[in-house]
């Protein structure tokens, strides 16, 4: 038993691994695939290429609620499995496309069914026989987020040398081997007893939101984890389309770029804030890296040199000291029975800023590129983004100096220190 649940765990990371290193393949082509199939300049695709990334992230939001519970009725395996199989498709389908359609149709697939991550931390927590156990499977789930930034973009890279098209069938390849692989040796982990009826009510994809209106207090803080998430946008969803345009970068340049943004953020998240949070507290480490998001982005901005991108993305990197700390304030203004119902209101900030944010911050660099524009400057949508971070903090610093008149039993939470700042990161 021991071994089969060990084999098990193995299997989640490595699904894990291979959903984050699949995005991460075709990153470093995805911008030219689009510009090639809809013959326009790779800065007028960036708009095209923020579709398809609200498409993607507006299913999700939709269908993984109603995936997880298909999982609490059906059990985690035949859910994996589906998941895992649906983006082998999705891949295959953007290998083949012969119009910009097809990308549209596979990301809607990977989108209804990429519910990978919500039913593998489900998977974790079935298997997982007590606290320091569950502790440790789901530290896997960091692990596999770390290394797959890493690899994805890394591999991309080097596969881009083989042709625009090739990372797409390395990535359906890994996704369909690994279904394969789970179809003959994954077995479940959620028991006929302990599974429920579906119900809709429960599979609403804005449920979760409806927790933040029950709680005003948190609100600003709320709002401002959303400025964050959304300025950060500004990166994540026009890095490739950007950096190809400006500095001429290449494929295999845009892949290396990512692959050191990879490791920046795993030092950052696995190093750096378990250090400089208990040291300085929570108040202090989310104004440090605010500043830091808000300097980097403002250098990104006015770069004039590739090299520069990759000076820069040390302070916007290490801008990453702020989110744990704002979480863990967030979580401190709710009892622990409702910790759960947070995060997955947090989440679902998190992934509305990942819908409306490419469509605001592409379509701002198409235009400020184009001929039309009163003014030519590639990296405008940066600023909106700095804009962003900025008002985060402003309104992170106005609800917390009324904290502490008004509400100062939240005052070790807000100032942090050695004891707060350990669990920050739980």
């Amino acid at each position: 038993m021991h071994t089969s649940r060990k084999a098990a765990i193995s299997f989640i990371f490595v699904t894990l691994l291979i959903d984050i290193m699949g995005w991460g393949l075709i990153i470093p082509v995805m911008a030219d695939l689009i510009a090639q199939l809809k013959h326009i300049p790779v800065n007028q695709a960036s708009t095209y290429g923020a579709l398809l990334l609200s498409v993607f992230a507006s299913t999700q939001f939709l269908f993984a609620p109603v995936i997880g519970n298909l999982s609490d009725k059906f059990g985690r395996r035949p859910v994996l499995l589906l998941s895992l199989f649906g983006f082998g498709i999705d891949y295959i389908i953007l290998a083949l496309a012969p119009a910009y359609g097809w990308l549209f149709l596979g990301r809607v697939i990977a989108g209804v069914t990429g519910a990978s991550f919500t039913t593998a931390t489900a998977y974790i927590a079935d298997v997982s026989t007590d606290e320091t156990s569950r502790a440790k499977n789901f530290g896997l789930i960091g692990a596999a987020f770390g290394l797959g930034f890493v690899l994805g973009p890394a591999l991309g890279a080097l596969l881009a040398n083989w042709g625009i098209r090739a990372p797409f069938y390395a990535a359906a390849t890994l996704c369909l081997l690994n279904c394969l692989y789970g179809y003959f040796f994954l077995p479940e982990s959620l028991s006929k007893e302990n599974r429920r009826p579906f119900e809709w009510r429960r599979a609403n994809p804005f449920g979760s939101l409806k927790f933040l209106t029950r709680h005003p207090e948190i609100g600003g803080l709320a709002f401002s984890f959303f400025l964050i998430y959304l300025g950060a946008q500004a990166v994540q969803g026009n890095w490739n389309f950007f950096t190809i345009y400006r500095f001429n970068w290449t494929d295999k340049m845009v892949g290396i770029s990512l692959a050191v943004v990879g490791v920046l953020v795993g030092a950052v998240q696995a190093g750096l804030t378990r250090v400089i949070n208990p040291k300085i507290g929570n108040e202090k480490s989310i104004y440090l890296g605010l500043s830091l998001y808000t300097l980097g982005l403002v250098l990104f901005a006015f770069a004039t040199q590739g090299w520069m991108m990759f000076a820069f993305l040390i302070p916007y990197c290490l801008g990453g000291i702020c989110g744990p700390s704002l979480q863990s304030v967030i979580s401190g203004h709710v009892p622990p029975n409702q910790q759960g119902e947070l995060q997955g209101a947090l989440t679902s900030l998190m992934s509305l800023t990942t819908i409306i944010g490419p469509l605001i911050m592409n379509s701002t660099f198409a235009y400020f590129t184009s001929e039309s524009a009163p003014f030519h400057f590639p990296g405008v949508h940066f600023l909106i983004g700095a804009v962003c971070m900025l008002f985060s903090i402003i309104i992170t610093n106005k609800v917390l100096n009324r904290e502490k008149k008004e509400r100062p039993e939240l005052l070790d939470v807000i100032k942090g220190g050695e004891s707060v700042g350990s669990s920050a990161m739980h």
